[in-house]
């Protein structure tokens, strides 16, 4: 009989962990953690999702470790939508020298990572599979991107760092870009 009810406990509790924000088994880490750090010091934690992602991960995480974003710059800002960086010349025009595949519903890849506030997502061209190094972090929920570009993980702190970003002045237009050079630090590995 306490075999009978400690099944039954043991049940209903995997069964509420499995609807309860931060207790199922999915929302455990699928990927590696990883630290923008800014020049002025502020920070932005983001967990990467390598079940959802795997390309586009291992492809951010190699140019982490390689320090290819130390000393870029987020280019890109627009208000109550995201701030975009990973861009060595700093205009949107540049890149890594690989191209990945998009990993999104659009380009035949089951993403389940919605666009809400706080995701990062890997910027493209109209070429799907066109994404190398540039990412940007949404601000806002933005999911008319789903199914269009790969979302890749989600910040787990820092958003305050996020929305002080999108809040520097910019030239507005087509471009937005800062006034004044908003400069990552560093990218690292932090787990």
């Amino acid at each position: 009989m306490k075999k009978a009810r400690l099944a039954l406990i043991t049940a209903q509790i995997l069964a509420l962990c499995a609807v309860a924000p931060g207790c199922s088994s999915s929302s455990s880490s699928s990927g590696p953690k990883v630290e923008i750090e800014m020049q002025d010091g502020g920070k932005i934690q983001l967990e990467l999702d390598s079940k959802n992602a795997p390309i586009t991960v291992e492809n951010f995480v190699s140019l982490v470790s390689s320090g290819f974003y130390d000393g870029l710059t987020f280019h890109r800002i627009i208000p109550d939508f995201m701030i975009q960086g990973g861009d060595p010349e700093g205009t949107g025009m540049g890149g890594s020298d690989t191209n990945i595949k998009g990993e999104f519903s659009g380009n035949g890849v089951d993403n389940k990572i919605s666009h809400v506030r706080g995701v990062i997502s890997m910027a493209r061209s109209q070429d799907n599979d066109s994404a190398s190094s540039q990412f940007f972090i949404t601000n806002a929920d933005s999911t008319f991107l789903d199914g269009e570009y790969a979302a890749f993980g989600t910040v787990i702190s820092g958003m305050d760092v996020v929305d002080k970003i999108s809040a520097v002045p910019t030239t507005g237009g087509n471009e937005n870009r800062p006034l004044e050079p908003v400069v990552i630090k560093s990218i690292t590995i932090i787990d």
